[in-house]
């Protein structure tokens, strides 16, 4: 793996951070359209989709819905871990678990992908993979301090494997330092193999800390996928 991170200063959660990784890091509940409205711009995102494997919109699929109709936040499907001080969010950006955010969030996440389209081009290109996994993981400090954070000891366990990661593309300046002041975030893109299926049960591992609560959030996104199904229809 070839780290891409460099040492910067410390970035604190204010302006900054790309605006996928400030809604998750903060928590926000982007402004929604109205229920059922599709949104133009999430559409079109669609559309202009690069051909990156997991940042790629497949044709079709049980699992995939019309874009612009759903209504979570990011907060509804993140995976959390925590350990000394320390917590741990992680997001997929897979087409079929994002189209199920509300059209700005969803909007949101298109973006920061698209923005690292060349570096994910590049480890594409380098791996000779066909598809790529990516993840939003934002690492948080609750206690005073300075807090450290080791961002390879983050790895996926789905379908009988365990996943590191590929790369980690830094999105915030100070993320190369591996340090956290209390209430800090750093926050990076991970690139996994694309043979991660996040439509199945995984877990994520930080360290000696496991969450393997996914199986209960796929509950909630398929949830979501029958009233984006409908809302959808009702709009046809």
């Amino acid at each position: 793996m070839t780290g891409s991170w460099g040492a910067g200063p410390r970035c604190v959660v204010t302006r900054g951070l790309a605006v996928g990784a400030l809604l998750l890091a903060v928590g926000c509940r982007p402004a929604a359209s109205a229920a059922g409205a599709p949104n133009a711009r999430a559409v079109r995102a669609v559309r202009a989709a690069d051909s990156l494997g997991a940042a790629q919109a497949p044709d079709s699929g049980p699992s995939l819905v019309p874009p612009g109709f759903g209504t979570l936040r990011q907060d509804d499907i993140v995976l959390r871990v925590a350990q000394f001080g320390l917590q741990v969010r992680a997001l997929p950006l897979d087409e079929t678990v994002i189209r199920v955010l509300s059209p700005d969030s969803y909007r949101a996440m298109r973006d920061l992908v698209a923005s690292q389209g060349e570096r994910l081009g590049a480890i594409q290109r380098r791996s000779g993979l066909s598809r790529l996994s990516l993840w939003y993981v934002s690492f948080f400090a609750i206690e005073q301090g300075e807090t450290r954070f080791s961002p390879m000891e983050f790895n996926i366990s789905n379908v009988g494997r365990d996943f590191q990661p590929l790369d980690v593309i830094p999105l915030s300046p100070g993320f190369g330092s591996q340090r956290l002041r209390q209430r800090e975030v750093q926050a990076a893109l991970y690139v996994f193999d694309g043979q991660v299926d996040v439509n199945q049960p995984l877990a994520i591992v930080y360290e000696t800390a496991r969450n393997e609560e996914w199986s209960l959030l796929l509950h909630r996104i398929e949830r979501e996928r029958a009233l984006v199904r409908s809302r959808a229809a009702a709009k046809s």
